[in-house]
């Protein structure tokens, strides 16, 4: 991923309505979500939605297609595992204990 591209994807997610949408969509799976039921589940207006739905797209975080008369929104995890990707690259510059994945179990406790 290029560095224009990344900004662009943090640019996008930088947004409270935008970031809200788009973990949501994360959290729907594969199967993704209407537009209607998205909007819905966020209390947004659609065009609100639709403009923070064609940003995140722009960005290559989100993708969509249409069923029957709605169209289905998805994260796109392909384009946000190049951004964490991209994030992480040059992690820990050999330092292996720096990017030990954390246990989040064990910190709740």
């Amino acid at each position: 991923m290029e560095s224009k591209k990344a900004i662009e994807a943090l640019a996008a997610l930088a947004h409270e309505g935008r970031l809200a949408a788009f973990r949501l969509l994360v959290r729907a799976g594969d199967e993704g979500l209407p537009a209607g039921e998205l909007a819905r589940l966020l209390a947004c207006p659609a065009n609100t939605l639709s403009t923070n739905l064609g940003i995140l797209s722009r960005a290559g975080l989100v993708t969509s297609h249409r069923e029957g008369r709605s169209i289905v929104y998805g994260a796109n995890y392909d384009g946000m595992s190049k951004l964490v990707t991209f994030l992480t690259k040059d992690c820990c510059e050999g330092r292996a204990r720096v990017c030990e994945p954390v246990d989040v179990v064990a910190l709740s406790l």
